[in-house]
């Protein structure tokens, strides 16, 4: 195998079977690495593991919102060794700040190489109904309500909208969307993915009014098919209209 990065596809959930999910190839790298980048080091040390329980000694070095300078992840590659990257969860790049370790490693020759694996973005859509001829992932909504809500209110037409938030906040999420968005905007819900507690539920914002869901914390997906003006319009005070 040639020196560089290798993009690793990491599980979306814990104890899982690497046969049922990465190609052999990624079972054939893994053991040949120099080191591994990660999100964090426990993540790290338990996607090794899959691959081979004494599989300890590989040194980690940390690429997250907390890492100020990308030199220190440089250093071994310019030498020559060869180091993985994976995400917390799916694919990397995807909603993590690997991309501009790649950008860097372009700029200097230095190879990419990238593998398949779990997706949850990609499997939300999939198993929403949705359409998938034009859609945009926004990543994390904003935390702040006013801006949420302009976020959701500014949503382009004619497309289908994917957002991820935290587990710990998703039922939150949830309840702005089901609260706020106009009764015939569909959507979507994918939660535990590839899990034996998996779901996906996919309906109008009437429907979901009526029935309700709890999600509890769990990591999800949420898929907005856009088709209209997506934001109820309440009228405020002095009859001018505001975005609840």
């Amino acid at each position: 195998m040639d020196n560089g990065l290798y993009l690793l596809p990491n599980f979306l959930g814990e104890e899982l079977e690497p046969q049922a999910f990465f190609p052999r190839a990624v079972e054939e790298v893994v053991p040949t690495l120099d080191g591994l980048i990660a999100e964090s080091e426990k993540g790290a040390r338990r996607f090794l593991k899959q691959f081979h329980p004494s599989f300890r000694e590989v040194p980690i070095l940390l690429l997250n919102e907390h890492t100020d300078t990308i030199d220190t992840l440089l250093a071994p590659l310019q030498k020559g060794e060869r180091w993985g990257l994976i995400s917390d969860a799916g694919l990397p790049v995807l909603a993590d700040p690997g991309a501009r370790l790649i950008r860097r490693l372009h700029s200097l020759n230095i190879p990419v190489q990238t593998f398949p694996g779990p997706s949850s973005l990609i499997y939300a859509l999939q198993l929403s109904g949705l359409s998938a001829q034009n859609f945009t992932f926004h990543g994390y909504p904003p935390r702040d309500l006013k801006a949420l809500k302009e976020k959701l209110r500014t949503l382009p037409k004619n497309q289908t909208h994917l957002f991820i938030e935290a587990p710990y906040r998703t039922d939150k999420f949830l309840q702005t969307l089901i609260g706020g968005l106009q009764d015939e905007t569909d959507l979507s819900v994918a939660w535990n993915l590839t899990l034996p507690t998996q779901g996906v539920r996919t309906d109008k914002i009437a429907k979901w009014k009526k029935k309700g869901l709890s999600l509890g914390k769990v990591p999800a997906v949420f898929v907005i098919a856009s088709v209209h003006d997506n934001f109820l319009k309440v009228k405020g005070k002095r009859g001018k209209t505001r975005f609840s």
